[in-house]
């Protein structure tokens, strides 16, 4: 959108960050998918006694498809392991699947962060399907002066970036979740360990990456407004 202001370079850092997280994740899971944990359990079957152990009999979990596809649906209680999660016992399969497990333990505890950002999840995700194009009719609507299309715009993408923001706390509790599970219950030993954080926090630098992107988009919107005025 507006490729052709200058305010587009406030993208590009963020682009940036982006692009060498999404490699990061992709790189540090290829190289963790090949070695194997000693305690030899899957990550479904790791995934299973840790949510008996935290008292969440009620969540089923099931194989989904694709690659790094996993992912907690908090509305039907379903815990979903990619193939490369649920049947290995890789370093990074125990590691992705302790961390959606911390999700339905968040869930099953009534973890606060999770519930708020579930909460405006709806206002969030409409909000940003109508923020860009009420943004772009007001821009070319009106040359100069008052404009409430891009002003109602810039509200919904906001609250957008609040949820974008929300999810890194949760994310990161999830991550503290994983490791503590997965150390005191002897799921990995001594360098395992390392190398599940590593997998994690290439997990979370994407959540960084698109609070980043969300923050200046919403900061490039702005400054194009204030243009108008």
């Amino acid at each position: 959108m507006f490729f052709g202001d200058i305010t587009f370079i406030l993208l590009i850092p963020p682009l940036l960050l982006a692009f060498y997280a999404q490699a990061k994740v992709r790189g540090t899971y290829s190289k963790f998918s090949r070695v194997f944990s000693s305690s030899r359990v899957s990550g479904a079957e790791m995934a299973k006694e840790i949510l008996n152990m935290g008292g969440a009999y009620d969540v089923n979990i099931e194989k989904t498809t694709g690659q790094l596809s996993d992912h907690y649906d908090p509305r039907k209680k379903a815990l979903r392991l990619s193939p490369g999660v649920y049947e290995s016992n890789s370093i990074a399969a125990l590691g992705i699947a302790a961390h959606e497990s911390g999700h339905a333990l968040q869930h099953h505890t009534s973890y606060v962060p999770l519930y708020i950002r579930n909460g405006i999840y709806p206002i969030a995700n409409f909000g940003s399907t109508l923020a860009f194009p009420l943004f772009l009719i007001g821009f070319f609507m009106s040359s100069k002066g008052p404009n409430i299309l891009m002003d109602i715009g810039i509200l919904l993408f906001a609250g957008a970036v609040v949820f974008s923001v929300l999810t890194l706390p949760v994310e990161f509790n999830a991550s503290r979740r994983a490791m503590i599970l997965l150390e005191e219950r002897g799921y990995l030993k001594g360098q395992e360990l390392d190398g599940a954080r590593q997998v994690l926090r290439a997990a979370a630098l994407t959540y960084v990456a698109a609070t980043a992107m969300a923050a200046m988009q919403l900061l490039r919107m702005f400054l194009i407004r204030q243009s108008r005025d």
